[in-house]
């Protein structure tokens, strides 16, 4: 399963997942998980690519856990991928990590915050691995239009990108999903759209002492409208013990309720697609 491409997905067959904890942590959390969505992928025949983070460079606060750093977290990631079979992204916040992580991950990652770095997108696509574009929480969905455009440019004209809806700014606290966004990111973009059903849900500045906050019951609602909207992918994180995780405690699914949350966004992905 370590062949991992964007662009190549043959989405008659079903929707991909990216998903996995937000920060990398200890290995038997890591290979846990690895384990789940590995069994998952078999069972459910779906594509999933293992995600974690070696650095939290945009937390709220200086004290927040950020990870173990690019060196540390990249051998944790080779290790999930022998272990589990799994391919594995990560993110990158510098044009120097690009090249660095692609030696070791399937994918990159490029976070939200970042959606407009150039020399950041450039490097990505000159890497030579595929990358999952965050938009921008500030961003309208046809404005992503440029965040590829600078992927593939450095990819030679021709990166495999995918654009992930997370959420629009709604006030100063919360998040909203304008389920038009997909057709139009893909119309904008011709990149595959995935929908990240974890952060969506953020609360941002409504956590403990000004961490995000979140809704995590809203997430399979959301999920659901995703699927129907047509989406090509879907990005989770989770965790198989939220309250303690080292990062996004209220929003990550718990691992233990990951395949009935999977089963219920699939039958409505399909039946969607039958519909049509």
């Amino acid at each position: 399963m370590s062949a991992w491409r964007f662009a190549s997905q043959a989405v008659e067959d079903g929707p991909f997942l990216i998903a996995g904890p937000c920060v990398i942590e200890a290995d038997d959390v890591l290979l846990r998980i690895a384990d789940r969505l590995a069994g998952l992928a078999e069972v459910l025949k779906v594509r999933i690519c293992f995600k974690a983070s070696f650095d939290k460079a945009n937390r709220a606060r200086l004290a927040s856990e950020r990870g173990p750093g690019l060196e540390a977290g990249l051998a944790a990631l080779e290790r999930v991928r022998r272990a589990s079979g799994l391919p594995v992204l990560t993110d990158v916040h510098e044009p120097a990590q690009a090249a660095v992580a692609a030696r070791v991950v399937d994918a990159l990652q490029v976070p939200a915050f970042l959606s407009r770095q150039t020399d950041l997108l450039v490097a990505c696509g000159r890497a030579g691995k595929p990358v999952n574009l965050k938009k921008g929480q500030w961003l309208d969905p046809d404005a992503m239009r440029g965040a590829v455009e600078k992927v593939r440019e450095g990819a030679g004209g021709a990166g495999d990108v995918a654009v992930t809806e997370r959420g629009t700014f709604f006030g100063y606290g919360d998040l909203v999903v304008d389920m038009r966004s997909f057709a139009r990111m893909r119309d904008a973009t011709g990149a595959k759209v995935v929908f990240d059903g974890t952060h969506a849900v953020q609360q941002p500045g409504r956590g403990l002492a000004g961490a995000s906050g979140g809704a995590r019951a809203h997430v399979p609602v959301l999920l659901a409208a995703a699927a129907a909207a047509g989406v090509d992918g879907f990005f989770l994180e989770t965790h198989p013990d939220p309250a303690h995780a080292a990062s996004d405690p209220e929003t990550q699914w718990p691992l233990e309720r990951l395949e009935w949350l999977l089963r219920r966004t699939l039958r409505v992905w399909h039946a969607a697609r039958d519909a049509a």
